[in-house]
């Protein structure tokens, strides 16, 4: 029995000693991966003090239709104005969904403005509020 028990011991010896060099490949590996060079970003342009010019586009002024008038006013505006102002309306009279803060109630103003639904997702809002502008 004795015999047994010091075999045991060795062959628990010898994987305690197998098990270090596998730890020891894991962390080789490691070095490796992280001495391996990262993919190089694409090159930022510099900051020349110069501001970017806004799109042409979207600083033209557009007239609201009359539904879209009653929102936020008849004087014509840039897209962005009109953006900014619909939200405006929509924090001031608290139509955004408390649960889903994505989608806004409308109001009877609004509601016209929407084609009639209810609740409209903001990304569906900007799509319909653009049939409103000429």
């Amino acid at each position: 029995m004795a015999a047994k028990k010091k075999t045991a011991k060795k062959s628990a010896k010898k994987s305690v000693k197998k098990a270090a060099p596998k730890k020891a490949a894991a962390k080789k590996t490691a070095k490796k991966a992280a001495k391996k060079p990262a993919k190089k970003a694409a090159p930022k342009k510099k900051a020349s003090g110069v501001k970017r010019k806004p799109n042409a586009a979207f600083m033209k002024a557009m007239t609201p239709s009359a539904s879209l008038a009653a929102v936020i006013g008849s004087a014509p505006l840039p897209r962005t104005e009109v953006t900014k102002k619909l939200w405006a309306y929509i924090k001031k009279n608290d139509l955004q969904d408390s649960k889903n803060r994505r989608n806004i109630n409308a109001d009877d103003k609004l509601k016209d403005v929407f084609g009639g639904k209810k609740t409209v997702s903001m990304f569906e809002m900007t799509k319909l509020v653009a049939g409103h502008l000429k």
